[in-house]
């Protein structure tokens, strides 16, 4: 029997998997692969990286302790593991990131690289205007979506292909990683529980509760699919089952992100600039004081409550409300007068869900450099966004333990006074808003 090589990368589950799929129309055997890469391994935080670990250790525990995982530069493990093999063929999931491309193309001059698939419902480059041009704004991105359509999942599992044993195999194997510290339970079985969970739950709700970082309203799913423990088109499946407002607003998510794989994919200069590139020249603050302010954003002590429970939650839990996520970016951008893309580096440091094209796309929303991005006069009042959003300040409260003893709404305010052991804060918002504007004003074409 002929060997496939299937190597898994953001597609860490078995069920669902076209890759396997493929593999099997062709009749070979294959041998399950993953390669620790140090180019990525270094750029993703301590959450992000044990999440990884628990999914390969799952994957590996549904293939019985076939999973092969070495450590290297792909494009050169790849081809030796390959034709130690002598596989025919090397198959993957297709990567559409800046890196992802750039690998790929690599690997694929010394291999028959077979690509099957993608981690989207509908992957970058299929969703055009009539002239084959790309959408730059949502909603007529949706419309089109919706238009195009998705593939129905396929039934793929351990037993769709028959699997090779690594132990088999003259190359240096190394250990899957021990997670440094405990979070969240990863791997296509937590992953299928969380969902349905979510759907029994709360799916019905979601539409007016999602907005509510208090409740824990929303399903956690960035989380599985960032390292695709599921497919989204498995979730679409089941959204379209539910026929509510609630599943048409989650269906609306999910071609977000699609949407901003797609606009990475077609600007990859985006992952680190602006998309306008306007916005190259407006002013931002340096100095010891930028600094000092950038510090206190990061530790959750600017001495706005619902800003610091945000970021205290991120610290605590890899994880942010997406609500919340845009109001302590507005703060970093419009407030603190700090560069878009110091804030997402630090969250990609830090997020579980850590996706590229969503976070560098998320804060240029908020900074106003991006597609369908927020009004640059648009600038979030943290004060009256808490009151809003938290209205019994209960996430506040969870977060913020110097304010606990602050009853409802009041603990954003702070109008009856501030605890001694919590801070003041850093800035004026009302001031700081017109400075921004004049900001913005100043790179406003006319």
């Amino acid at each position: 029997m002929d060997t496939a090589l299937v190597w898994f990368r953001r597609d860490l589950r078995l069920g669902d998997l076209p890759t396997l799929h493929t593999v099997a129309e062709s009749g070979a055997g294959a041998l399950g692969l993953f390669v620790l890469d140090d180019r990525l391994l270094t750029t993703s935080g301590g959450a992000r990286r044990d999440f990884l670990f628990r999914s390969l250790a799952a994957l590996d525990d549904r293939l019985d302790g076939r999973l092969l995982v070495v450590k290297g530069d792909p494009v050169d493990v790849v081809p030796r593991v390959a034709k130690k093999v002598a596989a025919g063929e090397v198959h993957v999931s297709a990567d559409y990131g800046p890196y992802g491309r750039e690998r790929d193309a690599a690997v694929a001059e010394h291999v028959d690289l077979v690509a099957t698939g993608s981690p989207y419902a509908v992957a970058p480059g299929r969703v055009t205007k009539a002239d084959g041009e790309p959408y730059r704004v949502f909603t007529p991105y949706f419309r089109q979506w919706l238009e195009h359509g998705w593939r129905a999942p396929i039934d793929t599992g351990p037993a769709t292909v028959e699997w090779m044993d690594p132990d088999d195999v003259k190359t240096r194997r190394v250990t899957i990683p021990e997670p440094e510290s405990d979070g969240y339970t990863a791997g296509e079985a937590a992953a299928l529980e969380r969902w349905a969970e979510f759907c029994e739950d709360d799916l019905a709700g979601y539409e007016d509760a999602r907005d509510r970082p208090g409740l824990d309203a929303t399903s956690r799913m960035s989380v599985y699919l960032k390292y695709g423990n599921i497919h989204p088109r498995t979730m679409l499946r089941d959204l379209a089952r539910r026929r509510s407002k609630s599943a048409e607003q989650y269906r609306r998510q999910l071609a977000w992100r699609d949407f901003y794989a797609d606009i990475l994919f077609q600007r990859p200069d985006s992952a680190r600039g602006n998309y306008d590139r306007r916005f190259d020249h407006i002013r931002y603050d340096s100095g010891p004081d930028a600094e000092e302010a950038y510090t206190a954003w990061c530790e959750g002590r600017t001495g706005f409550p619902i800003v610091d429970a945000g970021m205290r939650q991120l610290k605590a839990e890899g994880w942010m409300h997406n609500r919340v996520r845009m109001i302590v970016a507005s703060f970093f951008v419009k407030d603190l007068h700090l560069p878009w893309w110091r804030g997402a580096r630090f969250f990609m440091n830090q997020l579980v869900d850590g996706d590229l094209a969503n976070n560098q796309h998320g804060w240029q929303w908020t900074a106003g450099s991006g597609t369908d991005a927020s009004p640059y006069f648009r600038v979030f009042n943290p004060t009256t966004q808490g009151e809003k959003f938290d209205p019994d300040g209960e996430y506040v409260r969870r977060w913020v333990p110097e304010l606990r003893g602050i009853s409802g709404k009041a603990v954003h305010a702070l109008k009856d006074g501030r605890p001694e052991d919590y801070p003041p804060p850093i800035v004026d918002h009302a001031h700081e808003r017109q400075e921004a504007l004049a900001r913005y004003g100043e790179i406003k074409t006319p």
